[in-house]
């Protein structure tokens, strides 16, 4: 939070209903730094689709642990792992085929638009193999929240004020 200089900003923090995330130490420690916590319904694994689409990422990885870790040390350092891949080296569909790191840091305006350069003089040079399709979409994508409607009418409430 300090690095990303979000503290305060009204980040929320979603997970499952599990004791860890629901006790009274951590939702304080959240509130102190400013932060919302949310939580899935009960029986329900989908209400977060950007946290179901990483645990499913996590778990399909080939060099997920099917047996489970053989120590808390090891689980560290397979999520550890994990998260550098993700974030550095996977590209994401919804990014439009970018990682999230080059998402966040805005690399990938520069990125899309020559892969769109790229594609654009490919068809140009071999059109029959294109037909009439388009190129692949390469607007980079914008800003995305779990909740549009509620978001707005906060922004709504905050110009209001």
């Amino acid at each position: 939070m300090l690095r990303e200089q979000c503290a305060h900003s009204g980040l929320v923090l979603h997970s499952d209903n599990g004791a860890p995330m629901k006790a009274q130490t951590m939702r304080e420690k959240a509130y102190e730094l400013g932060v919302t916590t949310s939580y899935n319904r009960p029986r329900v694994s989908n209400d977060n689709p950007f946290a179901e689409s990483l645990f499913r990422t996590c778990k399909y990885r080939p060099e997920w642990p099917s047996a489970g870790f053989k120590s808390l040390d090891d689980a560290r350092h397979w999520v550890l792992k994990f998260t550098r891949w993700y974030n550095y080296e996977h590209k994401h569909s919804k990014l439009r085929f970018v990682t999230p790191e080059q998402r966040h840091t805005g690399q990938d305006k520069a990125i899309l638009a020559n892969r769109k350069a790229v594609m654009e003089a490919a068809k140009a040079k071999h059109s029959v193999r294109w037909g009439k399709r388009q190129v692949r979409n390469c607007t980079p994508v914008g800003p995305t929240t779990l909740n549009p409607a509620k978001e707005q009418v906060k922004q709504e409430q905050k110009q209001a004020a």
